[in-house]
């Protein structure tokens, strides 16, 4: 009996520093057939950023929320990019009625990011996302580290500061 319990904590003890020392990952991209604005298929495996943070926001048209969280980003994108070089890529999840909405929406607000189509909801299905607007950190090796969902105002301050803690190589756990 002492034996199985020395065992067990032994086990206890190593798994317990292995999770310690891995940060906490949601898995690389899924590789998803989406649609680009100019109607080209992109694979969402190949997302990538020269080893810099990405943001994937998955947002549609027709949110609120969304909007106010890219409008408010947008204030401040050219500086997180200079200070972090980070990558904002906004996942549109309308439907294929209203996929012609997407582009004059984004450059009527001058939103300078990158912008995929999901319409048939593959590329949502994949990571999971339930409700929008639904934003990810993937840090520089494509690993999904953080997610959040909903909006609030000053909630892009929050956004920012993951995004220069997955840059330096941090612990982000507290943010989570």
């Amino acid at each position: 009996m002492k034996k199985l319990t020395l065992i067990l904590l032994a086990v206890l003890f190593v798994t317990g520093a292995y999770a310690q020392d891995k940060k906490k990952s949601y898995g690389k991209i899924p590789s998803v057939d989406v649609k680009t604005p100019g109607g080209e298929t992109f694979n969402t495996a190949n997302i990538s950023n020269d080893g810099n943070p990405i943001i994937l926001s998955f947002w549609a048209t027709w949110c609120k929320p969304c909007i106010k969280e890219m409008t408010s980003i947008a204030d401040v994108y050219d500086d997180w990019v200079d200070e972090t070089g980070v990558k904002l890529i906004a996942v549109s999840i309308d439907d294929a009625r209203a996929t012609a909405k997407v582009m004059p929406l984004v450059n009527g607000k001058g939103w300078d990011y990158e912008v995929l189509l999901d319409a048939n909801g593959d590329f949502k299905r994949a990571m999971n996302v339930n409700l929008i607007p639904h934003t990810f950190v993937v840090d520089g090796d494509g690993e999904i580290v953080w997610q959040h969902t909903s909006f609030s105002e000053g909630a892009e301050m929050e956004l920012i500061e993951v995004v220069k803690k997955v840059k330096a190589g941090e612990d982000i756990s507290e943010q989570e």
